[in-house]
């Protein structure tokens, strides 16, 4: 069957339609206001209308690039996938009850809008109303962004400030590999050795969530070649700066302004195919859409609370030799994506004794970490350590025939 490219406030009008009397327990349409022209989100979970404490929020995002559309009509196939799956597939079940999913099909639709199909490497409609390239246009740890903010990098930064995701993807057209930061490099390096990798702190789980893509799309993981001259990247997956440095990157802001953790995913050789072949790209990246949004229940999660047991918000947490700062948030959540392994944290938060905190991380449960900070008044202590040496696992998991949480092989 063919499914044809849809005008996009038509296409969420049908998706609305067919699914409002049967499905509307499992979703809600919001949108970021720009100038006159909206970037819609939907989100899809057992819990859509208000966040579920203790379980993350996750997002895709679009056609940052409006030549590049298979990946907004791939976010609507997979809303209609999700909600319809949601009482037929145990998977799908586990998955909407324990996250919320946030789509935003389209973050360029003015690009889009000027983009003809059949056009696979032209770069017409790639930039926004104002010309410019929105993947190039966020803050930059490693060097000035002198170009203009624009409405559309406002509005998705103001979006990420206010949600505190915890994984990311975005789809991107025109190769075929899952990309990971960092993107840029610091600018001693950039000028000498422009196409050397830029190595992020979670470098081992950046390369881990981008095999999972990778390694669940029909063709990515061979390392495929979309043309002539054209790299090939082996199992499927690159470092962003080992294939070309860019500044002003979206993944690189997510993962170091937010605690994000983002990859960049390139779903298609031709940025805008005829819609003919739109069941092969959505066959070929169902199963990596889904498989790669599990992932954000691998590691470490819980709470920051007081000796009351309110919440400790904005608690600092950095684990050790990974220097990226993530927080609490309001509830005194947290999550942090991680390999098996055994790490030790730092907790600190203004008003309260640090605190450290050993513990381990299994393959197959997230591991549960509730941790009490002590007010820095009340005590003569200075520091604390704890060791959690038998992980505390939650008791949600993935259906198995064991009962256990099976992740995707790398």
């Amino acid at each position: 069957m063919s499914l044809p490219y849809i005008f996009f406030l038509l296409a969420l009008t049908i998706v609305e339609r067919h699914q409002r009397l049967f499905y509307y327990i499992l979703k809600v349409i919001y949108s970021l206001f720009i100038l006159g022209r909206d970037l819609w989100v939907m989100v899809v979970s057992a819990s859509p209308y208000e966040h579920m404490i203790g379980k993350p929020d996750v997002k895709y995002v679009a056609n940052i690039h409006g030549n590049e559309a298979v990946g907004r009509e791939l976010l609507l196939h997979l809303i209609q996938y999700l909600v319809t799956s949601y009482d037929t597939d145990p998977y799908i079940k586990w998955l909407l009850d324990n996250t919320r999913i946030h789509l935003m099909p389209s973050m360029n639709p003015d690009g889009f809008a000027i983009s003809k199909e059949g056009q696979c490497d032209t770069i017409h409609g790639r930039h926004n109303a104002r010309r410019y390239d929105l993947n190039r246009n966020f803050p930059d740890f490693f060097k000035v962004n002198t170009k203009q903010i624009q409405p559309e990098t406002e509005a998705v930064k103001e979006w990420i400030s206010k949600i505190q995701f915890v994984l990311s993807g975005s789809l991107h057209g025109g190769a075929l590999v899952a990309s990971y930061p960092f993107d840029n490099t610091p600018n001693a390096i950039f000028q000498t050795y422009a196409h050397s990798p830029s190595i992020s702190p979670d470098d081992d789980v950046f390369r881990h969530l981008s095999l999972v893509y990778s390694n669940n799309h029909a063709k990515m993981s061979r390392g495929v070649s979309c043309k002539s001259g054209s790299p090939r990247f082996e199992n499927g997956i690159t470092n962003g700066a080992a294939w070309y440095p860019l500044t002003g990157g979206m993944q690189d802001y997510n993962y170091l302004w937010h605690g994000c953790m983002e990859i960049t995913l390139e779903i298609s050789c031709c940025k805008y195919p005829p819609a003919h072949e739109l069941p092969k790209y959505w066959q070929d990246n169902k199963q990596s859409l889904i498989k790669y949004l599990a992932e954000v229940h691998r590691g470490a999660h819980g709470f920051v609370m007081d000796e009351n047991g309110n919440p400790v918000e904005r608690a600092a947490i950095r684990v050790k030799g990974r220097d990226v700062s993530y927080h609490t948030t309001k509830y005194g959540e947290f999550w942090r994506i991680l390999l098996p392994g055994t790490y030790r944290v730092d907790i600190s938060a203004e008003g309260y004794l640090p605190q450290e905190v050993e513990f381990i991380v299994i393959d197959n449960h997230p591991t549960l970490l509730n941790i009490t900070l002590h007010s820095a008044k009340e005590s003569g202590l200075n520091h604390s350590t704890v060791k959690i040496l038998d992980p505390v696992t939650t008791s949600t998991t993935k259906p198995g025939n064991d009962g256990t949480i099976i992740f995707p092989e790398d």
